[in-house]
């Protein structure tokens, strides 16, 4: 093997965390990429991994090669995209992911702008209300809500929002608009999972932590039959402002108990890092970015 195809297989065993998930990223068997990163350490002649039964930690001198390796291959990269002109016009096809109602709410309108714009690009998208794993599932750019794991990602924040409790008006005057979390055990709650754990939610009293034990009529595990459910009158539910941003506008649903809300949420856009990012990455990036910081419902 070559010495930059030894530092790409070397990077790719970091980034994802081992050799057999490395090995599935590059297509290759896992002795192939167990032997390539040993003849590197015995061409550099030191241990860049520590290798358990269970585990493959990176060690302080591995972590400075795969930065520095990491550097290469991106000028590599970066050399051949302006040697055969593409660097001109982003194309080919870009991959992403953000959590379903975000991607429909924010995410497709700004990639439906960035496809007219830019026609030799495909776009691949993942709208799941789970943490995708950016590198082992080969993703080009992705949205985060809430703070994020220390990585080797690049990581642009454009926003935050907030744990908030909404009710439709109509329900609030029959049955009363509570006024501390405490009143919440006398109201009918619609509990969806994916935002809080269906028997308590945290709020913060006077900047001290405060857990209510709640009793769901309604337990669901999608945001859009909460919201459903809240407009029609059924009770009060607990979502991310974003998700309720319209809804409260137009006055079909009132926010609740504001003073005891916990922190916000920050949202970050997540793309590999510095030059690694491929033209059509950096564009998408950038309109991205623009559009989600301009928005008031997320700042």
């Amino acid at each position: 093997m070559d010495r930059l195809q030894a530092m790409a297989t070397f990077v790719a065993v970091v980034d994802s965390g081992g050799f057999a998930s490395a090995a599935r990223k590059l297509n290759q068997s896992p002795p192939m990429v167990t032997r390539a990163v040993a003849e590197l350490e015995e061409r550099l002649g030191l241990r860049l991994l520590t290798r358990t039964t269970r585990v493959v930690r990176v060690t302080d001198a591995g972590a400075r090669f795969a930065d520095d390796c990491r550097r290469i291959l991106a000028d590599i990269e970066e050399a051949e995209t302006v040697a055969t002109g593409t660097h001109a016009a982003p194309r080919g096809t870009l991959s992403l992911t953000a959590p379903v109602l975000f991607g429909q709410l924010y995410v497709t309108p700004i990639l439906v702008r960035y496809l007219q714009q830019y026609p030799e690009v495909d776009a691949q998208c993942l709208f799941l209300d789970r943490v995708v794993n950016v590198v082992e599932e080969g993703i080009d750019v992705a949205v985060r809500i809430g703070e994020l794991p220390d990585s080797s990602l690049q990581a642009a924040r454009v926003g935050r929002v907030r744990r908030v409790l909404v009710a439709a008006p109509a329900y609030l005057a029959a049955r009363g608009v509570p006024q501390q979390p405490q009143d919440l055990a006398a109201h009918t709650i619609v509990s969806a999972a994916g935002v809080t754990p269906v028997s308590e939610w945290r709020f913060n009293d006077n900047s001290k932590p405060l857990l209510q034990r709640m009793q769901a009529r309604m337990r669901t595990t999608t945001n859009d039959s909460a919201i459903m459910a809240a407009v029609a009158g059924l009770g009060i539910t607990r979502l991310l402002s974003y998700q309720v941003a319209e809804h409260v506008r137009s006055g079909a649903l009132q926010l609740l108990l504001q003073d005891y809300e916990t922190a916000p949420l920050p949202v970050h856009v997540v793309h590999h890092e510095g030059r690694r990012a491929t033209q059509k990455v950096r564009a998408f990036v950038d309109l991205t970015v623009d559009t989600l910081r301009a928005d008031p419902a997320l700042n």
